[in-house]
């Protein structure tokens, strides 16, 4: 008996062990399939792991790759080494992101750059500010992010004025000291910072020494060019009236001529009659 007992715990441990062994090559074998999977089915994209505040040092513990399918979105990145470094190196968040968001090349600084309009700006780009108030400001409606087109309005003389387009179709970058894109309340604004190109920037510049500029905000998925960019006076609805000139005097109507002959005077009683004698 006892020798049968000895065997059938041999047994026993045998299987166990046999079976101890395949389930931790399984266990082995089904990470390495699923991390493959994704590797060949998609492009390499480099996302937050976790919400990004805005000005916050990118960090490994921040970002994460996964696979996008088909072609990944312009400006992405494929491997965090590429946005990670350290001092001097170190890149910054633009703006806020939200997990599982794309890192892309336009929300964060360059190596070394700080979360300041001059690290939003795009490559050949200026920013300029516009004074604005309630109107030149649409309200105060017009916030960062958002798009314009720039017009200026001047006197050409004493009887005609022009409206010309200075910029469309440009990006807000700030409304006073704010360049919070979250922003979703209006505000009145002393002035508005714009993104131009640098002939566009001389333009604004110049024009608010001579006339007056004001904003007009864009709908968001608006990006046509605008078929007209310039207005006058003239063109709204008739031709303004020239200085100095009057209106066509009334004529007034024809006397009747005076019948020819003599007038005799004839009184009878409290009534007078006139008779005219024709010459002879």
């Amino acid at each position: 008996m006892q020798i049968r007992t000895i065997i059938t715990l041999a047994i026993a441990v045998f299987i166990g062990l046999i079976a101890v062994f395949m389930v931790r090559a399984y266990i082995g074998r089904t990470p390495a399939a699923g991390a493959a999977a994704p590797a060949s089915g998609g492009t390499p994209v480099v996302v937050a792991a976790a919400p990004i505040a805005r000005g916050a040092v990118l960090e490994p513990a921040l970002l994460k790759v996964v696979h996008f399918p088909g072609t990944a979105p312009a400006g992405a990145f494929t491997d965090t080494a590429q946005l990670i470094g350290s001092g001097p190196t170190a890149r910054v968040a633009l703006r806020a992101m939200v997990a599982d968001e794309p890192v892309l090349a336009p929300r964060v600084s360059t190596p070394g750059g700080k979360a300041n309009l001059s690290g939003v700006l795009a490559s050949g780009m200026r920013a300029i500010s516009v004074r604005s108030n309630e109107v030149a400001g649409v309200g105060g409606f017009v916030l960062p992010g958002d798009r314009v087109d720039v017009l200026v309005t001047r006197q050409i003389d004493q009887t005609n004025a022009v409206t010309n387009v200075l910029a469309q179709n440009v990006r807000v970058l700030g409304v006073d000291q704010s360049d919070d894109l979250e922003a979703d309340k209006p505000v009145v604004a002393k002035a508005v910072t714009v993104e131009v190109s640098p002939d566009e920037a001389a333009a604004i510049s110049l024009a608010q020494n001579v006339g007056s500029v004001t904003l007009s905000l864009r709908q968001l998925s608006d990006d046509a060019p605008l078929a007209r960019k310039s207005m006058s006076v003239s063109e709204l609805g008739g031709a303004p009236r020239v200085a100095g000139s009057s209106a066509p005097a009334r004529r007034r109507p024809a006397t009747p001529a005076a019948p020819s002959g003599a007038q005799i005077q004839v009184t009878r009683g409290v009534a007078t009659e006139n008779y005219t004698v024709a010459h002879q």
